[in-house]
């Protein structure tokens, strides 16, 4: 394993881990040259579906972007890095469990954004404005108010840990 810091291809494995959900393990090594230490992950190589996007093309899932897709929405929001790689490697093992070859760009969309709006109202708007490519304000406002309109009527856990925390503030 190539040290990130010097780059000398020469490590010792200090410590090993299974990681929460056992799909992987987390390995933590030391450089036998700088001494610097560093993390690397190793996962089981499974077959990977082509994404198929809006406009046709297609590519390989990529977990990364998603992970990065959901980091962006979550910035400054009380999402932690474990909540968003669990919740990425539940919809990876979905995408694997369903057996295609191909999955739309729309279904991880959307399966993204109904985490995000259970999460945080906030990071959920962030993600859909990008996501759904919002042509005008109307378009945005109109996803606000259906956010709200869905808020008003079912009794969430996002609404009432809200009301509780104006409450305490009183």
């Amino acid at each position: 394993m190539r040290c990130p810091f010097c780059n000398n291809i020469d490590s010792k494995v200090v410590d090993s881990r299974m990681t929460q959900d056992g799909r992987a393990i987390r390995r933590r090594r030391e450089c036998l040259k700088c001494k610097e230490r560093f993390t690397t992950y190793e996962r089981i190589e499974e077959f990977q579906p082509m994404v198929v996007k809006k406009d046709g093309r297609r590519e390989p899932f990529d977990r990364k972007k998603v992970v990065e897709g959901i980091l962006k929405a979550c910035e400054k929001r009380p999402i932690s890095i474990n909540q968003i790689d669990s919740f990425v490697s539940e919809l990876e093992k979905e995408i694997q469990e369903k057996g295609e070859r191909e999955i739309s760009s729309q279904f991880i969309g959307e399966r993204v954004m109904e985490k995000l709006r259970d999460w945080d109202d906030v990071a959920y708007v962030r993600f859909a404005s990008v996501y759904k490519q919002f042509k005008d304000l109307s378009e945005f406002m109109a996803q606000l108010q259906e956010l709200l309109q869905n808020r008003s009527t079912t009794n969430s856990p996002n609404l009432s840990s809200k009301k509780k925390e104006k409450g305490n503030d009183n």
